[in-house]
C-alpha cells in the first residue's frame, strides 16, 4: 500500500513537472534573470512612487543589482530559438542586431542609474529620469521583441 502511494506521488510530480521549464536550460534561465530584474526595477520604482518606503541605501544596491542583472540574459538566447514556450517573439533569432542593440541600450541605462546613485544623498529629480530610462528600455524591447 505504501509502495502505491509512493509511486502515484512520483507520477503526480512527473506529470506536473512535463509542463514546466526546466531551470537550468537556456530559457530558464532567462525567465528567472527577467523576473529578479523586474522584481528589482519594480522596487526601485515603487521607492520613488510612494508605493514601499522609500531607502537611500536600498536603492544604492538596487541600482547595482539591476546593473548587474541587466548583462546576464542575453548569454542564454542561443543562435537558434530553442524552446516553443518562449514568450520572445521570433524575431529576436531573426533580427539580432536590433536584438542586441537594445540589449546594450538596456545596459547603458541602467550604468547611468548606477552613475545617478554615486554622490549620496541621492535627489529624486536625478533618480525618477534615470529610473524612468530604464523602464522606457525594457518597455520598448518588450514592444519589438516579446510575443503577447
Amino acid at each position: 500500500m505504501m509502495l502505491k502511494k509512493l509511486l502515484l506521488v512520483c507520477a503526480c510530480m512527473a506529470l506536473a513537472a512535463c509542463g514546466g521549464v526546466d531551470p537550468n536550460s537556456p530559457l530558464g534561465k532567462r525567465q528567472a534573470l527577467f523576473k529578479e530584474m523586474l522584481k528589482v526595477s519594480e522596487d526601485l520604482g515603487g521607492m520613488l512612487r510612494g508605493r514601499i518606503p522609500y531607502d537611500e541605501a536600498g536603492f544604492i544596491t538596487g541600482a547595482a543589482e539591476l546593473d548587474r542583472l541587466s548583462r546576464e540574459p542575453w548569454q542564454h538566447f542561443p543562435q537558434v530559438r530553442d524552446d516553443e514556450r518562449s514568450k520572445a517573439n521570433p524575431e529576436v533569432w531573426e533580427r539580432q542586431e536590433q536584438f542586441q542593440k537594445m540589449a546594450r541600450d538596456l545596459e547603458q541605462t541602467t550604468a547611468a542609474l548606477v552613475q545617478a546613485t554615486s554622490a549620496p544623498p541621492l535627489r529624486r529629480s536625478e533618480l525618477e529620469p534615470a529610473v524612468q530610462a530604464v523602464e522606457d528600455s525594457c518597455e520598448a524591447c518588450h514592444k519589438a521583441f516579446r510575443a503577447y
